[in-house]
């Protein structure tokens, strides 16, 4: 019964490819733009390109339509049960898989970025002999579908990457996200619901204690300020833990069970007893998500001047040279400003100025800002309203807000990039070489 199931979704999953790939008209241009826009500059080799077009099978859109749905439609003698097995497919989605247990057909898989469970059963041949090799604690990069209610099958090729350590494996969980973003919590919509919520409320905190969602002040200056923010966070959310602030930092510790090298460590990192108490009791909380530390970057520390923005959506922002391009836009003759063409392709350019500053820009500056790009694009027929969003994507700035590094993690993420952390910096300090960077999601080289 299993072996039949597979092969038919096996069948069903061929089908549905070909039928895709074969197309024309409206869903081989949907096909085209969606591999375009999804397309890693940095890596495109066939697994990234097989991920791209399955991911487009089962979540593109072709108007109001999916692929699937198409498919669905042009094969009226499919059964009940096939359109249901094809619709099912939906939820497929990419995730970081450790392998938790070998099993004769298939496999016990964790996805690291939800830590939920997954038994998983390939429907080919190939796959079930290139599993022999395999090995538990390795870790998979792949799409899954599912088959019943029991068990998933391969959506598509993978990459396997063997077993990590937990700096490494850190590395790949944050390159996780930085390629594939909007897929970090496909399935599991309540920690993307807790994780968007947590931007938000950060906003509020933002604005409770800064008294504006835009500050700007000298780096320095910025820097203590962050710092005494972060502590009033810490201590909202010790309370709201329940925590005893009346008790020692070892007493709490003990009652936690932990010990003095994870409490050094911890405080070490945090740069407080009471983060250290934060970070070591989140372990022992409830809490399914924890906020990762806000601070300045070491880079803006002596800056001149700092501009510290908020949004509910897109999260926290950090911008050195913000003042600059406002005086840019409102000088009399902005080409007198030294290094103006330069700062305005560097805002084009880089990620970090993301389409949030160019949409608040353009609400205080339109007549200013359009005249500016006309001249740096040497388009003079540029008008901002029509033509900022395309110009931001052809630059490639997501229009809609995508999960804010300020956001919180899940608390096993939590405790690994901790863990990692504290790994990286006692091997550093015995080279004597540069750590890795620690940052809301992972860690970066």
């Amino acid at each position: 019964m299993v072996e039949a199931i597979l092969e038919r979704s096996r069948q069903l999953k061929q089908d549905l490819t070909d039928f895709v790939l074969d197309a024309e008209g409206e869903l081989a241009e949907a096909l085209e733009a969606y591999a375009a826009a999804n397309a890693r500059k940095d890596r495109y080799d066939a697994v990234q390109q097989e991920i791209v077009i399955d991911t487009f099978i089962t979540e593109g859109q072709v108007g109001d339509k999916t692929p699937i749905d198409l498919f669905i439609e042009s094969q009226p003698e499919l059964t009940k049960s096939d359109r249901q097995l094809l619709n099912s497919w939906k939820r497929s989605f990419i995730g970081l898989f450790t392998i938790t247990k070998i099993l004769p057909d298939g496999l016990e898989l964790m996805n690291w970025l939800t830590a939920k469970q997954y038994t998983v059963k390939p429907n080919n041949e190939r796959t079930l002999q290139e599993m022999s090799r395999w090995k538990e604690g390795e870790i998979l990069l792949t799409r899954i579908a599912p088959v019943t209610d029991d068990y998933w099958t391969f959506s598509c090729a993978y990459t396997l990457m063997g077993k990590l350590g937990k700096p490494k494996l850190a590395v790949a969980i944050g390159n996780f996200k930085d390629n594939h973003r909007k897929h970090l919590y496909s399935d599991a919509p309540d920690l993307l619901a807790e994780a968007w919520q947590s931007v938000a409320n950060y906003h509020q905190e933002f604005i409770d204690f800064f008294g504006n969602e835009e500050v700007t002040m000298p780096g320095y200056q910025l820097n203590k300020k962050v710092a005494e923010f972060q502590e009033i966070l810490t201590q909202q959310r010790l309370k709201a833990a329940g925590v005893d602030e009346s008790k020692s930092l070892s007493e709490l510790a003990e009652e936690a069970g932990v010990g003095d090298e994870e409490i050094e460590a911890a405080a070490k990192e945090a740069g407080a007893d009471s983060q250290a108490i934060s970070q070591i009791l989140a372990d022992k909380s409830k809490t399914k998500m924890v906020a990762p530390k806000v601070e300045l970057p070491a880079d803006l520390k002596k800056a001149e001047q700092v501009t510290a923005i908020s949004h509910p959506r897109w999260g926290q922002m950090f911008l050195p040279t913000y003042t600059k391009f406002v005086e840019l836009l409102e000088a009399e003759d902005w080409r007198s400003q030294e290094g103006a063409e330069k700062l305005v392709k560097y805002y084009l350019e880089n990620a970090t100025i993301n389409t949030f500053i160019w949409q608040k820009l353009a609400r205080q500056y339109p007549k200013q800002l359009e005249k500016v790009l006309q001249t740096v694009l040497e388009r003079p027929q540029f008008k901002l309203d029509s033509d900022l969003e395309p110009l931001l994507q052809e630059y490639n700035k997501p229009i809609e807000p995508e999960l804010p590094e300020i956001a919180s993690v899940p608390i096993h993420l939590h405790n690994l990039f901790e863990e990692a952390f504290v790994e990286v910096n006692k091997s550093s300090s015995k080279t004597k070489g540069g750590s890795k960077k620690k940052t809301g999601f992972g860690l970066k080289k």
